[in-house]
C-alpha cells in the first residue's frame, strides 16, 4: 500500500509530501492544475521511461520517494525482495528514482541500486495503473488474449508454449535449408574444401603477416641500414674517441680522484654504472652488426609470402566469401580473421557432410515438438475456454452495478482452424480471443469498437480491471469470496476513470469504487463531484504563482482536505463556485465516511 509519495523539482512540482490512506483515496482540482503530473510522477517511479524535460526549469535533477508498506497481502513482492535480499524495515520499502540534467538516472529500493526493469517488475507488483488512454488496449484485439490468460492464470504456462513453438518453428526453418538440391550442397561443399585446403597449404600464423613486413623493409632498405648501423658502431666504440674509450678514460680518472675525496664515491659508482651499461650496449649492438648480411634471396621470399597472404586476405579475410561473413580484420591480425574464416567452413563441411543424419533427427525432433505443442495447445484451450466463462460472468456482474443493468460482456475463444491432420496454432496457443458486449437487451453480442461508446468502454476497463486485481471480487460484499489474501497489486490507480459518463452511472461508479476499496487501496483521479464525495481521503491540487515581478513562478501544490474544505471543493466540482446553491447541493451529497 502507498503511504507516501515526495516529488521534488518534477515538471511544475517544486517539493510536495503526499500522505495516502487505506481504502479510497480521490484526487481532484481545476483542468489544469496538475493532477496529471501527480500521477506521472508515480508512473516515473514504477519504471516509465522519461527524460530530463520532466526536470523542473532552473534545477538540476528531479526525484520521486515512495513509501510503501508491504504486507501479508503482497506475497509476490516479499518474495521478489527475499529473492534479492532486500528487506523491509517495520514492514515498509522506500523507493526512490532521480535523474539529472545529464540524463544519468539512479533507483534505489531501499539502499539497493537496481535497474528501471527491476524497478518496474517490482512495482508492478504492487501497483496497477490505469491511464486515460488505456481505454484504447480494448479496441485491439491482441490485448484480449493477454487479458484473458491473466485473468485465467494461464501467463506462465502460454511463456512456456510461446517458448516451444519458437523452437519448433526455428528447427522447421532449418530443415527447409537442408532440403535443398544435393546439387546446391555439393557444389557448396567443393568451395569450403577447397578453401579449406588452401588455407592448410598456407598455414598462416597470427601476426606473421608483420614480421614479415618488418623483415622486408630491413631488407629492402638495406644498404641505408649499415650505413646508419656503421655510423653507430664508430660512435659508439669504434676509436680512440667513441663513447666506450671517453667513458673508459673518465671512469679511471674519477677512481684516482676519490682516492683522494671520498665524497666523489656516490659519482664514481654512478659512472662506473654508467660504462658498464655503455660496455653491454656496446657488445649487443656489436652482435647484431656481425649478423648483419644482406639476402637477396630472403627478400625474394618474404616478398612471394608476403603476396600468398594478400591474396587469402582478400578472397577469406575481407568480406563475405563463400557466403560466410568473415572475420574483422585489423592491421598485423589479418591471420586471425583467415583462419576464423577456415574454422567456420570447417564447422560446415562437418555438418554439410552428416546432412542425412542432422535431417532424421530435425525431423524426430520436429515431430516430438509437435506432440508437446499439441498437448500445450489442449490444455490451455481448456482452461481458456473456462476462464472465458468466468471473465464474461465477472464482467457482466460487474457492468450491472455500473450502470449497465441489460449489459452483456463476452470473452470468445475462437480456434485458429484445422489444418491437415493437425490444429493450427500461433505463438501463443491454437485460439484468438475477441472481447465481446451486447449493451441492451436483445441485441447480439458485437465487437466492442462498434457499439461501446467512451462512457462504455470506461466501465468495461474498469471492470477488467478489478477481476484482474482479483478474480474472485464480490460486487456485493466488496471481499474475495475465498476469504484469503491474493497475490495481485494492493493499489489500484485510475487516471480519470470517469470519461464520459455522468449522472446515474457516475453515482454507480462511486459507489462502485467504495467497495472495492474494501479490498484494495485505491487511488482515483476525477472531475466528478458524484465519485469525489465516496473517497475516504480526499487530495486537492492547486496551481500558484509565487514569487513577484519578473521572478514569477507557477507551482503545483496538493493538499489533503478536512471536512469543510472538502465541502468547498465538492460545491466547486458541481458548479464552478462555492456559492450556497452548490454548498446545498454538495450537502446533499454526503455520503463520503469523512464529509
Amino acid at each position: 500500500m502507498l503511504e507516501e509519495l515526495n516529488i521534488r523539482n518534477y515538471a511544475l512540482i517544486d517539493s510536495i509530501s503526499i500522505f495516502f490512506e487505506d481504502g479510497f483515496n480521490v484526487l481532484t482540482g481545476e483542468t489544469g492544475a496538475g493532477k496529471s503530473i501527480i500521477v506521472g510522477s508515480l508512473s516515473f517511479l514504477m519504471g516509465a521511461k522519461a527524460d530530463t524535460d520532466v526536470i523542473r526549469t532552473g534545477t538540476e535533477e528531479a526525484s520521486v520517494t515512495a513509501v510503501i508498506a508491504i504486507g501479508a497481502k503482497s506475497g509476490g513482492a516479499l518474495e521478489w525482495l527475499r529473492i534479492r535480499d532486500i528487506s523491509p524495515e517495520e514492514g515498509r520499502i522506500i523507493v526512490r528514482r532521480n535523474i539529472k540534467n545529464s540524463g544519468r538516472s539512479s533507483i534505489y529500493i531501499q539502499d539497493v541500486p537496481v535497474t528501471r526493469t527491476d524497478l518496474a517488475e517490482f512495482m508492478a507488483l504492487i501497483f496497477d495503473i490505469h491511464g486515460q488512454h488505456n481505454h484504447e488496449s480494448l479496441l485491439r484485439k491482441e490485448s484480449h488474449r493477454r487479458y484473458l490468460d491473466r485473468f485465467a492464470g494461464l501467463e506462465e504456462e502460454t511463456a512456456q508454449f510461446n517458448s516451444v513453438f519458437l523452437e519448433l518453428a526455428e528447427k522447421k526453418r532449418t530443415l527447409e535449408n537442408f532440403l535443398g538440391s544435393e546439387r546446391d550442397r555439393a557444389e557448396r561443399l567443393e568451395i569450403l574444401s577447397y578453401a579449406v585446403e588452401e588455407i592448410d597449404k598456407a598455414a598462416p600464423r597470427s601476426g606473421e603477416s608483420r614480421e614479415l613486413e618488418g623483415e622486408a623493409q630491413r631488407l629492402g632498405d638495406f644498404e641505408r641500414l649499415a650505413e646508419q648501423v656503421n655510423s653507430a658502431a664508430a660512435t659508439l666504440y669504434d676509436g680512440e674517441t667513441s663513447a666506450l674509450s671517453l667513458c673508459r678514460r673518465a671512469r679511471n680518472a674519477l677512481d684516482a680522484a676519490a682516492a683522494i675525496d671520498t665524497s666523489l664515491a656516490g659519482i664514481q659508482k654512478r659512472l662506473d654504472d654508467l660504462y658498464f651499461e655503455a660496455e653491454d650496449i656496446s657488445e649487443e649492438f656489436r652482435s647484431y652488426r656481425d649478423n648483419l648480411t644482406y639476402d637477396p634471396e630472403r627478400l625474394e621470399e618474404v616478398e612471394e609470402r608476403l603476396a600468398l597472404l594478400y591474396r587469402l586476405k582478400k578472397k577469406y579475410a575481407g568480406g563475405k566469401a563463400g557466403g560466410i561473413p568473415a572475420g574483422n580484420s585489423t592491421l598485423g591480425n589479418d591471420e586471425d580473421a583467415i583462419l576464423a574464416y577456415r574454422t567456420q567452413a570447417a564447422e560446415e563441411i562437418e555438418t554439410l557432410s552428416g546432412a542425412g543424419e542432422n535431417r532424421e533427427k530435425l525431423r524426430s525432433d520436429i515431430a516430438a515438438l509437435e506432440k508437446d505443442i499439441a498437448s500445450r495447445a489442449a490444455s490451455i484451450r481448456v482452461r481458456r475456454k473456462a476462464g472465458a466463462l468466468k471473465l464474461g460472468e465477472r464482467i457482466t456482474e460487474i457492468l450491472s452495478h455500473l450502470g449497465m443493468p441489460n449489459a452483456r460482456f463476452s470473452a470468445a475463444v475462437l480456434p485458429k482452424g484445422q489444418g491437415p491432420g493437425a490444429l493450427v496454432c500461433g505463438p501463443w496457443g491454437a485460439e484468438d480471443v475477441e472481447f465481446l458486449i451486447s449493451a441492451n437487451t436483445g441485441e447480439p453480442l458485437k465487437d466492442l469498437s462498434r457499439i461501446a461508446s467512451g462512457g462504455e468502454l470506461s466501465r468495461v476497463m474498469l471492470a477488467i480491471k478489478t477481476v484482474l486485481a482479483d478474480p474472485a471480487f464480490s460486487t456485493e460484499t466488496g471481499v474475495t469470496s475465498s476469504g484469503s489474501p491474493d497475490s495481485s497489486p494492493e493499489t489500484l490507480v485510475f487516471d480519470e476513470i470517469d470519461t464520459g459518463i455522468g449522472g446515474e452511472v457516475a453515482l454507480a461508479v462511486g459507489e462502485y469504487l467504495v467497495k472495492i476499496g474494501l479490498l484494495k487501496q485505491i487511488f482515483c483521479v476525477t472531475h466528478l463531484a458524484s465519485i469525489a464525495v465516496r473517497a475516504d481521503n480526499h487530495l486537492r491540487v492547486e496551481k500558484k504563482v509565487i514569487g513577484g515581478g519578473d521572478g514569477d513562478r507557477t507551482l503545483t501544490q496538493v493538499s489533503t482536505l478536512g471536512s469543510e474544505e472538502r465541502r468547498q471543493e465538492i460545491a466547486r466540482m458541481l458548479a464552478g463556485d462555492a456559492g450556497k446553491a452548490a454548498l446545498a447541493h454538495a450537502d446533499e451529497l454526503n455520503c463520503g465516511p469523512n464529509f
